[in-house]
């Protein structure tokens, strides 16, 4: 009997040295989201809907995501920023999110105008830029060559412009950050649309954000 008891004990006494050495490594697990990480995003430099200058260094220590889009956009847009009000509202109050809106239309797209499209669309977080005030081929080099969002000319329907209906999320450092598809590819940007009927991924981008505010 004080045999097996002994064998308990040692049985016991060796859970817990494991589960004592375990720890450490389960919080550092925790401390690091598990979120592919992209080349580092450009420096830029807009003007925002209020007239404030606005550059990748007001976002540092920041999580954000991005977006392109256009105030007269008769088609999606809209939909899309009704998502991103979503996200606006999720993280409402936090000083470390953001959301950076850049205009494709520059020329059209005023920081007077821009600042009535927020006040129209419920766009108040201190930290969402509606970002503006550079030429158009600059913009156009920022969406497609450092984010590698699509931006462009398009048919006369789209309001004369196209652009891809997703957003890059960003870390504190800079860098593009996505999850992993369930084959274990990074999915590199979040759709903000129901496309072919996948569905958005807003919510997947919720808990994302999340896991970089934590890092």
């Amino acid at each position: 009997m004080k045999k097996q008891n002994y064998s308990y004990i040692g049985i016991s006494f060796i859970v817990l040295l494991f589960g004592i050495y375990a720890i450490p490594k389960i919080v550092a697990h925790f401390k690091t989201a598990n979120l592919h990480k992209f080349e580092k995003v450009p420096a830029f430099e807009f003007i925002n809907q209020n007239g404030e200058t606005i550059t990748n260094k007001d976002y540092e220590g920041k999580v954000y995501v991005v977006e392109f889009f256009f105030a007269t956009c008769p088609t999606i847009c809209p939909l899309m920023n009704e998502q991103m009000v979503i996200l606006q509202n999720e993280f409402m109050g936090n000083p470390n999110f953001g959301i950076a809106s850049f205009s494709i239309t520059p020329e059209i797209d005023t920081p007077a105008q821009l600042k009535e499209y927020a006040k129209k669309h419920g766009i108040n977080h201190k930290n969402w830029h509606l970002l503006t005030g550079k030429p158009e081929d600059v913009v156009y080099d920022l969406s497609n060559e450092g984010f590698k969002l699509y931006a462009g000319k398009g048919e006369v329907s789209h309001g004369g412009f196209e652009h891809s209906g997703l957003f890059a999320l960003v870390d504190k450092d800079g860098y593009i950050r996505s999850r992993y598809d369930e084959h274990g590819n990074p999915i590199m940007y979040y759709r903000a649309l129901d496309e072919h009927n996948f569905g958005n991924q807003i919510s997947e981008l919720k808990e994302d954000i999340k896991l970089l505010l934590k890092e």
